[in-house]
């Protein structure tokens, strides 16, 4: 992935400490039309003030190739 712009504080609440996350177990992600393949985590760039989620993404994108 690649990043253009590097967010450097929250748009909500202008806190500057951001914080990195990750959603696994029951929330991963699969890709939509292989049923038996692998969940992914999901990472989540967080305000450390007001916990508004400022990005969330995929690091494994290429098991997403061809499934639309």
């Amino acid at each position: 992935m690649i990043k253009t712009t590097k967010t450097t504080e929250c748009p909500k609440c202008g806190e500057k400490e951001l914080g990195l996350g990750k959603h696994s177990g029951y929330g991963a992600m699969y890709p939509y039309n292989r049923m038996m393949s692998l969940g992914l985590e999901i990472e989540y760039l967080i305000c450390t003030e007001c916990g508004f989620i400022i990005e969330s993404y995929v690091k494994k994108t290429k098991r997403f190739k061809g499934t639309l």
